[in-house]
């Protein structure tokens, strides 16, 4: 997708790497791979300081830091498509013996909670955690009653900020537009829940963050859990280098009316200034 493929290799990833590594030498040079470390370093630096923000609104970067810290080694963690996917991939490290799914470049939303369903009927021993945005949540949201007939025990994490975020995004920074049709009708998740036989728990505070995580996921109740996560509906997922032609849009965006462009950049401008204390 990114790169020319001059040579294509066909076979299991394991036995091709292990043909091909005796073919490479060692380069005297270090200076790319030194630059490369020092690089992704700063990189994990930057993403721990967001993810230690305890300011409100809480971060989405927060709630995804924390479940990261407390998943099993077993555990099996499905993610959906949108904003909520870059927190997933950036602040929950992936440790050995775990599995992730997500629908991957082919960007299907909703798919978090029925592919954790299927996860745990697959693996029963195991922990199963969905990790969604309240947009994909919503739109299978009626598959959690499938959990609760069949008590299966798994963790549905909402990052809620009552947006089709990652839309609102690529309306701004990629088209130059102010966002459009892209607010969600509040849902009070912890109730729903609740109304289909589940159990529920709501963090708003980044403070509660941990400790209602600990009591959520060490829950002795037969059948799921829902952790509604209230996030900053204004944090925006900054790539990890913005262009010039990323920069002209956002500013377009805001110059052409978006209804939240002082929020929006308030939000970015403290963001900024933190990172640089």
């Amino acid at each position: 997708m990114r790169y020319d493929v001059e040579v294509g290799l066909v076979g299991d990833s394991r036995r091709t790497l292990e043909a091909l590594l005796p073919l490479l030498k060692r380069r005297k040079n270090r200076g790319f791979l030194e630059k490369a470390q020092k690089g992704m370093k700063d990189w994990q630096e930057l993403l721990s300081k967001r993810a230690t923000n305890m300011e409100k609104p809480m971060k989405p970067q927060v709630i995804a830091h924390e479940l990261g810290r407390r998943l099993r080694n077993d555990a099996i963690v499905s993610s959906d498509s949108g904003t909520v996917t870059t927190w997933w991939a950036r602040h929950i490290p992936v440790k050995r013996g775990q599995t992730y799914s997500c629908s991957g470049t082919l960007a299907t939303m909703a798919c978090g909670l029925p592919y954790t369903v299927a996860a745990q009927i697959a693996h029963p021993n195991r922990q199963c955690v969905a990790f969604v945005g309240d947009g994909g949540f919503s739109m299978l949201m009626g598959e959690l009653v499938t959990a609760v007939k069949y008590k299966l025990p798994i963790i549905v994490v909402i990052v809620k900020n009552n947006t089709l975020g990652q839309i609102k995004w690529e309306q701004m920074v990629f088209l130059g537009n102010p966002e459009y049709g892209v607010d969600l009708q509040p849902i009070d998740f912890v109730r729903f829940a609740e109304a289909c036989g589940a159990v529920g728990f709501r963090i708003d505070d980044p403070k509660d963050c941990g400790p209602i995580l600990d009591r959520a996921l060490t829950s002795n109740f037969a059948g799921p859990i829902l952790i509604e996560a209230v996030v900053d509906p204004f944090e925006a997922p900054m790539p990890a280098k913005v262009t010039l032609e990323q920069a002209a849009k956002f500013t377009e965006s805001l110059v052409r009316g978006e209804p939240n462009r002082r929020k929006i950049v308030a939000t970015q401008i403290a963001d900024k200034v933190r990172e640089l204390v």
